[in-house]
């Protein structure tokens, strides 16, 4: 029965730590993501020429709470977001079609071919636009 019991109180303190360490981190997140859009409610406004009603008509978010949200932002701050947001823009999108993304091919996905897919061989060029 003292085993029981030790087992039983070991379990309950081993809880207690994991959901203490669970909520610690569930706060950071929480934290993090409230920075994140502050920091994009001012990025937003920024390039909205500090138009309020516009965008929040847009968001379908009252324009006082966008204002609020931004206000601690400094300016500086506001101005990097935009730059990793025009970064962001830039890159090269890769594009893939839905049933490549559905049924990848064994070979993009570095598996062996099987029986019901016959190995590919490259084009005589070195392309394999022509892979039989």
């Amino acid at each position: 029965m003292e085993a029981l019991q030790a087992k039983t109180r070991e379990t309950a303190a081993s809880r207690v730590l994991a959901t203490r360490d669970a909520a610690t981190k569930a706060a950071e997140a929480k934290d993090k993501a409230e920075v994140e859009a502050r920091e994009a409610a001012a990025a937003a406004l920024r390039l909205y020429d500090n138009d309020a009603e516009l965008l929040a008509g847009l968001l379908d978010v009252p324009a006082e709470e966008l204002e609020r949200e931004a206000k601690p932002v400094t300016a500086a701050r506001a101005k990097e977001v935009i730059e990793d947001l025009r970064r962001h823009a830039a890159r090269p999108r890769i594009r893939r079609s839905p049933a490549s993304r559905m049924n990848p091919s064994p070979s993009s996905t570095g598996a062996p071919p099987t029986d019901s897919t016959p190995p590919t061989r490259p084009a005589p060029d070195g392309s394999r636009a022509n892979a039989v």
